[in-house]
């Protein structure tokens, strides 16, 4: 059998659903603030690997709001930033998310949860959606003090799961995140949340596409050179 390591943000826990509660101060523009605010945070990931700058990803998410605050002029408070944060940390999985989970596990694959968020906050997250029991473990970037998708952060995972390569499957809605799995030797389901979003093109592509982890729970391909 395989073991399954799923991203968390963007694959499984819906970050643009913050939307809502960025509603009552960004009104209209709430699904593009939520949208810029997604951006950046992974932008500032990215920026902040490259310069080996490391703060945790809740730093970067952070500072991302405030970057979308001044980019819509909208006046955040403190607390309207510390109970934005806090809704950060309760955001729901996507509809699928439960189901598949269950039926990935079933067919008796290893299932990580393996994220550029902290521990605490990827526990916190997926036990608030009722999902926490199907993951053999966490497995975090802050160990490694850099963001996805640095080499170093796959070479721990692979270490962490003690599996061989050909067995270590990444499972990401991201393609950053799928391109740097293949790059390191991982085999890769990429996960296309969004029909009308492509690929990059790049040396480097999934083994496979799915559109939902109903999807991915039928494949056979996790059997292959496993």
């Amino acid at each position: 059998m395989a073991v399954l390591a799923f991203d968390i943000y963007g694959t499984l826990i819906d970050p643009i659903s913050i939307q809502a509660h960025l509603g009552p101060l960004f009104g209209d523009a709430a699904r593009e603030a939520s949208e810029l605010w997604r951006q950046k945070q992974l932008e500032y990931s990215f920026r902040r690997a490259i310069m080996q700058r490391y703060v945790t990803f809740p730093v970067c998410t952070e500072q991302a709001l405030e970057y979308v605050g001044r980019r819509f002029d909208v006046e955040l408070t403190n607390l309207h930033k510390r109970e934005l944060l806090d809704h950060y940390l309760r955001l729901p999985t996507y509809p699928d998310v439960a189901r598949g989970l269950e039926l990935v596990e079933q067919d008796g694959h290893t299932l990580i949860a393996f994220s550029n968020g902290t521990e605490e906050a990827v526990r916190g997250l997926l036990d608030n959606a009722g999902v926490l029991h199907r993951f053999r473990t966490i497995v975090s970037v802050d160990d490694v003090r850099t963001f996805k998708p640095s080499p170093l952060v796959y070479e721990y995972l692979a270490d962490r799961c003690g599996a061989p390569r050909s067995a270590l499957w990444m499972i990401s809605s991201n393609p950053f995140d799928v391109i740097g799995a293949k790059a390191c030797g991982l085999k890769a389901a990429w996960l296309q949340r969004d029909p009308r979003n492509p690929f990059d093109t790049w040396e480097f592509s999934p083994d496979v596409t799915v559109h939902s982890l109903e999807e991915l729970a039928e494949m056979a391909a996790f059997e292959s050179d496993g």
